[in-house]
């Protein structure tokens, strides 16, 4: 994969190149494809361009995407799942246990539960955001992400949507916590909590603390799919994913 990649910036940069005598590259760029088609084990007659190197990401994106989002709006997909249930913030744990040491565990639990339900309500608006900033997706960008680490993709959909899954995924999970009034109670309870002194300071803002979980626990699934695609030839489910990346 490093020598792909060696080959592709070598590509990348002869094709890119303004200088008046880009001609005499021509015969240089050649080679390098040849080169990039053997190195990916190209060998059946199917010529691997840039334009497949970005077609075969963005449905790698498009599989991870719809793989991941369906987990987690899943009933449970985050209050069944350790690896991204939604709990208190650390600062608050020992606020937490005294609460329940006075008797209102179920209140507490009731805003833990809440906080994991408006994360899979809100999760749903996620894919349509996912499919628009893959569909958008340049050739430098799908380089980019071949020249880069092995969660380059993942980073590239983060960095594109991450402004607009919050403000996406924000309004819901608000409803979600209002209907128990947890925001309500998380507000009070943690603004008082929050004039002792010296103790660690608790975000006030419970919808924004959980939208941020939910981006979290989004793009951990996000990342999964693509480690599973790299690395897992069963995974590589079309005919683009196979040949970009092999069968």
């Amino acid at each position: 994969m490093k020598l792909l990649f060696n080959s592709l910036i070598i590509c990348s940069i002869a094709v890119c190149s303004c200088v008046p005598a880009q001609a005499q590259f021509g015969n240089f760029v050649k080679d390098a494809e040849k080169d990039l088609n053997n190195l990916t084990g190209n060998n059946h007659g199917k010529n691997l361009s840039s334009a497949d190197i970005t077609a075969g990401l963005k449905d790698a994106l498009n599989q991870g995407a719809k793989a991941a989002t369906g987990r987690v709006t899943a009933v449970n997909g985050f209050f069944g799942d350790q690896a991204i249930k939604i709990l208190m913030p650390p600062e608050a744990r020992n606020m937490e246990a005294t609460l329940r040491e006075m008797g209102m565990g179920s209140q507490v639990d009731q805003a833990i539960l809440s906080m994991n339900r408006g994360a899979e309500d809100a999760a749903q608006k996620a894919l349509p955001i996912f499919l628009k900033a893959v569909s958008n997706m340049t050739i430098e960008d799908g380089l980019s992400i071949l020249r880069g680490n092995k969660d380059a993709a993942t980073q590239y959909l983060k960095n594109k949507t991450s402004n607009d899954l919050y403000n996406a995924f924000l309004p819901e999970i608000r409803k979600s916590l209002d209907k128990v009034n947890a925001t309500k109670y998380w507000s009070d309870i943690f603004s008082i909590y929050d004039e002792v002194p010296f103790v660690a300071k608790v975000n006030t803002n419970l919808p924004d603390y959980v939208t941020h979980k939910a981006l979290d626990g989004v793009f951990y699934y996000i990342a999964q799919e693509e480690a599973k695609i790299r690395a897992n030839p069963e995974a590589r489910l079309t005919d683009i994913l196979k040949k970009v990346f092999g069968s």
